[in-house]
């Protein structure tokens, strides 16, 4: 197995970066590996992913998801197959987010010769994650969020919040 981590501080808080990593389907305006994202079910996306004519599909599943925390996910039924974790945290002086990427690639056969050179794939996520920094900073505000979270694979809605009285509060008059 291959291990990549990389980390980036961007200039716009955990929130704004949080909700715009889960618009997986606009990964392509600033990722060049990424070719398409569909989003199957709220746990499950489907991946194109490659360069010029070399191209693969694959499917991953999210199997945790904590708004401005982290998300988790593994492959499904690919080679090479891969897990990897994104998280998400103020930076020291909490203005902006901290984004910490690992990766754990398991290549196997023709399909993960590229894969199996650690330095190359580094490269590709901290350029991937570069232009993610630039996208963001340069919106300011994300697209989109999707802020339930997902244990075990499993989607847990949020908690709804109670009612509000339609009763003045005290003191009235």
């Amino acid at each position: 197995m291959i291990t990549i981590e990389e980390t980036i501080d961007i200039a716009v808080p955990v929130r704004t970066v949080y909700d715009q990593w889960t618009q997986f389907k606009s990964f392509p305006r600033f990722m060049t590996m990424v070719k398409r994202v569909d989003q199957v079910k709220p746990n499950i996306t489907t991946w194109v992913v490659g360069k010029g004519p070399v191209c693969r599909e694959f499917e991953a599943e999210i199997v945790e998801q904590q708004p401005d925390s982290h998300v988790s996910w593994r492959s499904l039924g690919c080679t090479p197959s891969h897990e990897g974790q994104v998280t998400f945290r103020p930076t020291a002086d909490g203005g902006g987010t901290t984004v910490e990427v690992r990766l754990d690639l398991r290549p196997r056969g023709a399909a993960g010769a590229l894969a199996a050179v650690p330095w190359l794939t580094r490269r590709v996520v901290r350029a991937e994650l570069k232009r993610f920094t630039e996208y963001i900073e340069g919106m300011g505000q994300a697209g989109g969020s999707w802020r339930e979270t997902i244990r075990g694979g499993h989607v847990h809605a949020r908690q709804a919040e109670p009612p509000r009285s339609r009763v003045a509060g005290w003191p009235v008059g």
